[in-house]
């Protein structure tokens, strides 16, 4: 049998000499193959003819694709390109190397399989039934760099029809940390969820997110902001989703104004909007404010000045201290949802993530490090192990 044939390596491309773009030539990723096939009987075991006694196998009992295929640890990035990073809509073709990016991290900080998939679409409707055909494909569903509200949408509609985890990272990821490092915050500051009011700017798909955890976890005081002011059911102008966040946080001590109105007094500000806060309306927060400042590449609030006003600071870069990452979150998650090949992923999985997230720093706890670095192997088997027993726990387990 001839010699597999290698890809040639690129020694030319327009950026070479650029170490970005010199790590990016021929993609970062490729298949490797776990069965041998260098002989005859190799081969014949792991394609034709004894495939087949698998494939019949399988069409009598589907449920044992969970053993004899790679689908049950597998995850398909899916994007439409509408939102990626913090560069916006510029297509499926450029969000490739994102989604590449995202599969190589579930690889190793999960040990998930993951396949980037770019869509040529932005219809809903299309973006749906692309991917309930794709679906038996796959183990799970992580929806990445999709536009809100049309995010909202498409995640809960596939969350209704297939019964494999679905997962928006740009939500959830993010939130899931952010109530991580809010759990630390909170203790290195004396604070309790309940006697705690927060501040939220942006409610796009992470603001939303980060909503619903805070309030699952127990704060009681929380206010939304969008670029008119705080989400409020007396306002006119609200879409469905900004409608359900200002019903859901009704019980607010500030109703109506602006983000300096609300931010007045306030504990926690919490940015997910990529705008400016000034330095004089940080400058109005409580003693011993926390400042999560998450835009990339500007935080709303530049740590320097954050840390004139606040004891403890978060941003989303890797450049600072208490970097808020989705990378802590999302490989656990799915690593954990699959060893308990669960159905979905639940508000209680997440939580789960959070708290495990938060105490691997309990005796290291400092206003400089409240969230454990990415790079620290306990994280993943934490998350995971705490999200599989959630799993169980809320009765979506099937192992």
């Amino acid at each position: 049998m001839a010699a597999p044939v290698a890809p040639q390596p690129i020694t030319e491309h327009p950026f070479a000499g650029d170490p970005v773009f010199d790590a990016h030539v021929g993609g970062k990723m490729a298949v490797a193959a776990t069965a041998a096939v260098d002989s005859r009987e190799e081969l014949s075991k792991a394609y034709t003819p004894g495939v087949a006694r698998v494939c019949e196998a399988i069409a009598a009992d589907p449920s044992l694709t969970q053993t004899y295929t790679w689908v049950p640890n597998t995850v398909a990035v899916v994007t439409d390109g509408t939102a990626v990073l913090g560069l916006g809509d510029i297509g499926p073709a450029a969000a490739m190397p994102v989604m590449e990016g995202k599969a190589v991290l579930f690889k190793e900080f999960g040990g998930v399989d993951g396949v980037p998939i770019c869509l040529d679409t932005t219809d809903a409707d299309e973006i749906v039934e692309t991917v309930v055909r794709l679906a038996p494909s796959f183990g799970g569903i992580n929806l990445e760099d999709i536009a809100a509200p049309r995010c909202f949408e498409i995640e809960d509609r596939l969350k209704e029809l297939l019964d494999i985890p679905v997962f928006h990272d740009d939500q959830h990821g993010t939130a899931v940390v952010v109530l991580a490092a809010l759990e630390n915050a909170l203790r290195l500051t004396g604070r309790t969820y309940a006697g705690t009011r927060v501040v939220i700017s942006g409610a796009g798909a992470a603001g939303v997110a980060v909503t619903r955890i805070l309030l699952e976890a127990g704060i009681t005081d929380l206010v939304v902001t969008d670029r008119t002011g705080i989400l409020s059911t007396d306002r006119d102008d609200l879409t469905a989703v900004k409608r359900t966040v200002a019903e859901l946080t009704d019980g607010r001590t500030v109703r109506s104004g602006s983000l300096a109105d609300a931010l007045a007094g306030a504990d926690v500000y919490v940015g997910v909007s990529g705008g400016t806060v000034p330095e004089e309306v940080v400058a109005t927060m409580a003693d011993d404010a926390i400042v999560f400042a998450l835009a990339n590449p500007h935080p709303e609030v530049h740590p320097e000045v954050a840390h004139r006003h606040a004891r403890v600071v978060a941003t989303g870069r890797s450049d600072f201290p208490n970097q808020i990452n989705n990378v802590l979150a999302f490989p656990g998650i799915f690593r954990g949802a699959f060893d308990a090949r669960a159905t979905a992923i639940t508000e209680g999985m997440k939580l789960a993530a959070a708290h495990a997230l938060a105490a691997l720093v309990t005796e290291e706890l400092r206003e400089d490090l409240i969230v454990p670095s990415p790079f620290d192997p306990r994280v993943g088997p934490a998350v995971a192990s705490a999200v599989a027993a959630a799993a169980r726990a809320d009765g979506v387990a099937r192992a």
